[in-house]
């Protein structure tokens, strides 16, 4: 499928539901390998059908994160919803197989009805989501005529036969209701059935294989006339691709195939590739209570969004069995799986099946896995339920006498967000525990730090408490947030770079994120990228690199602004800078979206202390005057030598479109608010 043509919905952070299972694992690969820029959340309970290393092809990428968890838990999807800016919706999790049904049917009650309706909750009290995709069966159905030349389209009615079914149907009356009433934006889907790789040997083809694989019969239900639809798992894939970026809201898509086959032409085909007798193989067993007799879709709306179907039955067959005669052993002891009647493998209130712990501790590297008793970020207490109130932010501050660290508190009383200052010293481990445990915060900043008074050359003659605050303190403090699983969002410095031979002044190349630090002309300097190189190894913080900072504030002697505004003499060179009103706002965004490594937080573009300067005397003061002198001059009045540099800041840019270029950011919050001609 051409991927360039699919542009009337954009995603931005999608959370999908059950990607630890067979179908949403291909689709949740897929869309993070084919698309770098969404972030995908996955979320699954790692129930017996599950498998963490379904999602093996993505645990390296950048853009994916799972986390374990029960969408029946209102507080943890509310908490995610919020914490990780999802805009779309894909809920694939479910318990999907018919026998069970039969014998446990309260449990798809539990999961596929109420599990819906949890998520379907949470999308109206966040009110930020943009897509949901809701993912249903062609067995809403019911059973299709034999006769019946022209397959159920999306309009026709509903009539569910057995216990999966009926809470399928359940759920999409739930989905369709929240569509209806809160204007929730909706999509449906109704697919055939599902074979290939991953695929958790309960069902009918990897069944089959396995076996086939230990010369076992094959059990077939009744007499094996019932028909059934099959298309490859990397088919359905490309078509949920296709229905995220082009289906249309309100809609139901059926996602199928005209090709059908009976299920004893199944165990004969089965029996043939493994040269084995269809006669002494094919073992005929007792029906289920109910077995509808045949499945057929029309799926002529879904093809008039450019999909169709690749993969022939006798290709995906022999890829499939490849898969399986290559990973005999991806779901362990599955002896149970393989009986005519597998009721037993999921029991109530719990499952039968374990995923073994090294498989688990292989994602707890990095942030990728994550429990809901330790969830990378403070899970709200299940005593309060989120399904009447909105989930709550509680940030703790470090640097309350500092000029970030005010402003900051101040954007949360702005924005209604709970926070308090930390009371501890950062170099005091047992101080931040304090701190932690007595304001059980969601994420914590650190704007604490020395950087001299009136300016860095305090730190020449004071490096043992530069040390103890820009380095000792703040690993500390990042270690304590990753024992306690919280994003700690860090402002550090982009004064840990200057002009050299492939940055030259004027040439529009900026020094990105990866690159190595070349500036240690200031011992603040070397302290900081001393840190930011060590603080690599915590997976838990966002360093942001600020480059002499500026704000509103023209009275703050911190400000850029202020501080040349009253010098006796400026050099002139263009530098990266960072506008506080614009770019600390977007700080508490990063938190909300839990962005991590490190990012240069300046405005795009460069600004010279002239060009600052002429802004300042046409808007603030028309006989304003100023001189120039050089770097050598300047070297003469100062102690420490000071950083020049441009930051590339297309990443930051990228994730905010919005940003403003320096210059017209000091236009709009600086010289436009405090205007006086």
């Amino acid at each position: 499928m051409d991927r360039s043509g699919m542009a009337s919905y954009t995603p931005k952070n999608i959370l999908i539901t059950g990607a630890a299972g067979f179908i949403a694992s291909h689709v949740a690969n897929r869309l993070i390998r084919n698309y770098p820029d969404y972030k995908v959340v996955v979320l699954d309970k790692l129930d017996y059908c599950s498998n963490l290393k379904n999602l093996n092809p993505s645990r390296s990428s950048p853009n994916f994160k799972f986390v374990k968890g029960d969408i029946g838990s209102a507080d943890l999807v509310n908490y995610l919803l919020i914490t990780e800016s999802i805009d779309t919706i894909m809920h694939f999790a479910a318990q999907t197989h018919v026998d069970n049904s039969f014998g446990n049917s309260f449990e798809f009650t539990k999961n596929n009805i109420y599990g819906t309706h949890v998520l379907l909750e949470a999308c109206k009290v966040t009110g930020q989501i943009r897509r949901f995709i809701h993912v249903s069966t062609d067995e809403v159905y019911g059973e299709t005529d034999e006769d019946a030349v022209v397959g159920n389209h999306e309009a026709s009615q509903l009539l569910p036969t057995n216990p999966y079914s009926a809470t399928k149907a359940g759920a999409e009356m739930l989905v369709m209701a929240y569509a209806r009433s809160y204007g929730l934006p909706v999509i449906t889907t109704r697919g055939n059935n599902v074979y290939g790789p991953n695929q958790f040997p309960e069902k009918l083809i990897p069944k089959f294989i396995l076996l086939a694989m230990r010369g076992q019969p094959l059990p077939i239900h009744g007499d094996g006339s019932n028909v059934r639809s099959y298309l490859y798992c990397e088919d359905v894939a490309e078509a949920f691709e296709v229905i995220l970026h082009k289906g249309e809201v309100g809609h139901v898509y059926n996602i199928g195939t005209k090709r059908e086959r009976r299920v004893i032409d199944v165990a004969k085909d089965m029996c043939k590739l493994f040269n084995m007798d269809p006669d002494s193989s094919i073992k005929f067993v007792e029906n289920r209570p109910f077995n509808d007799q045949r499945y057929f879709l029309d799926d002529e709306k879904l093809k008039s969004l450019g999909w169709s179907e690749r993969t022939i039955w006798e290709e995906g067959l022999k890829k499939t069995i490849e898969w399986y005669t290559s990973n005999p052993n991806w779901w362990g002891d599955v002896s149970g799986a393989l009986l005519p009647h597998p009721r037993m493998l999921m029991m109530p209130g719990g499952v039968d099946r374990v995923v073994d712990g090294p498989e688990i501790a292989e994602f707890d590297s990095a942030n990728l896995a994550i429990n809901t008793s330790q969830i990378g970020v403070q899970v709200p207490s299940s005593k309060t339920s989120l399904i009447s109130k909105k989930p709550t932010l509680k940030f703790l501050i470090y640097g309350k006498t500092g000029w970030i660290g005010g402003l900051l508190g101040k954007l949360c009383e702005k924005q209604q967000i709970q926070y308090e200052y930390g009371k501890g010293r950062l170099e005091d481990r047992s101080q931040l525990l304090a701190d932690i445990q007595a304001i059980k915060p969601t994420h914590v900043f650190n704007a604490a730090g020395v950087t001299g008074r009136p300016n860095v050359d305090w730190c020449e003659s004071h490096k043992t408490e530069t040390i103890r605050t820009n380095v000792s303190g703040t690993l500390t403090l990042a270690d304590v947030c990753r024992e306690h699983g919280l994003l700690m969002i860090n402002f550090a410095t982009g004064c840990i770079f200057e002009y050299d031979a492939k940055h030259p002044e004027g040439s529009g190349i900026g020094f990105k994120e990866e690159d190595k630090p070349n500036f240690i002309g200031s011992f603040y300097s070397k302290t900081k990228a001393m840190v930011e190189e060590l603080l690599k190894e915590y997976d838990n913080v966002c360093t942001l690199r600020v480059r002499m900072p500026i704000s509103s504030d023209l009275n703050n002697p911190r400000n850029f602004i202020t501080k040349i505004a009253r010098y006796d003499k400026v050099v002139n060179i263009p530098n990266s800078m960072s506008v506080l009103d614009e770019l600390l706002p977007i700080s508490i965004e990063m938190a909300k979206r839990n962005l991590r490594g490190i990012w240069n937080f300046t405005n795009p573009g460069v600004v010279s202390h002239n060009e600052i300067l002429e802004m300042y005397k046409k808007y603030i003061n028309p006989g304003f005057k100023w001189v120039n002198f050089t770097l050598e001059e300047q070297a003469k009045v100062i102690v420490a030598p000071r950083s020049n540099n441009e930051l590339d800041a297309t990443k930051l840019k990228k994730e905010f479109p919005e940003l403003l270029s320096i210059k017209e950011s000091l236009i709009k919050y600086v010289f436009e608010p405090n205007k006086k001609y």
